[in-house]
């Protein structure tokens, strides 16, 4: 690791990493920001703050791209069922995965492994970290809020635009 963001002590940071890897570890599981924070040894608002300080996103909104990461994953290496691939990664409906992973990657779970079947790649060449790079969606917005934009200036999704 670099050096540490400004204003943030190195012993936060490292403790702050552990709950991140706790999180990399084990995607599947609930992790509520009490139970990381308990991890990290610091309050949840203390937590929360210094997550989204340090790593840019909040835990959550890093929970979700490490879900959305294996997921895809799976679409492409196994031949596991989407439903199978839903709760193997910690979703609890199988309409909040879709919904969700449509919305973070821009396409379906059956558009993604359809594409995965069709194309053979030579991925064995390529070092694992880039190719992780390359696949991690882009949280950078919350869903919530990329609804929200797409929204604006209709009157719902099969309407006219306001004038």
């Amino acid at each position: 690791m670099s050096a540490a963001p400004a204003g943030q002590d190195p012993k936060l940071l490292r403790r702050l990493l552990r709950a991140k890897d706790r999180m990399d570890a084990a995607s599947a599981e609930n992790w509520p920001v009490q139970r990381l924070a308990g991890v990290s040894g610091v309050s949840e608002a203390h937590f929360a703050r210094s997550f989204k300080r340090a790593f840019g996103v909040p835990p959550h909104r890093y929970l979700l791209t490490r879900r959305i990461e294996r997921a895809t994953a799976l679409l492409r290496d196994t031949d596991l069922s989407i439903t199978e691939i839903a709760f193997h990664t910690g979703w609890q409906s199988l309409g909040t995965f879709g919904r969700t992973f449509r919305d973070i990657t821009g396409e379906s779970p059956g558009e993604i492994r359809a594409g995965a079947s069709g194309t053979a790649h030579e991925l064995w060449r390529v070092p694992a970290c880039f190719l992780s790079a390359a696949y991690r969606p882009d949280l950078t917005t919350a869903v919530s809020e990329k609804r929200r934009h797409a929204a604006v200036g209709t009157n719902g999704p099969y309407q006219k635009e306001i004038r």
